[in-house]
């Protein structure tokens, strides 16, 4: 992996990153996808709706992603996975051993919130 600490972007291009809190309220186990996955189904609220996640973390048990608040990418072009479209990046970031840990709020955040 590459260390892209150098890449410097403006705030514009930062800006340009629509960056919202869900809660995932649906996850189904996702058999076709190349590398461990499940398919989530994310409420952002009434403004951006709900959106469907083809996500590698299969570290959590599904029942513990149930009703969790997730910061997720909702701009980025939707991208068939294995015949699913993925329609927003939930973003992590790896732990030690190499899995991925949630971004989340660390409060209980408004619906559809955005990052700034």
């Amino acid at each position: 992996m590459s260390d892209d600490s150098a890449t410097i972007i403006s705030y514009d291009d930062f800006e340009k990153v629509n960056v919202r809190v869900g809660v995932i309220v649906a996850v189904e186990e996702f058999p076709r996808a190349k590398k461990p996955s499940y398919r989530l189904t994310v409420d952002f609220g009434t403004e951006i709706g709900v959106r469907q996640s083809s996500a590698q973390l299969t570290n959590y048990p599904r029942e513990d992603l149930i009703g969790r608040q997730v910061v997720a990418v909702v701009n980025f072009a939707p991208k068939n996975i294995a015949g699913f479209l993925s329609e927003c990046l939930i973003l992590g970031v790896p732990t030690e051993d190499g899995k991925v840990s949630l971004l989340s709020p660390t409060l209980p955040a408004k619906l559809g919130g955005k990052m700034h």
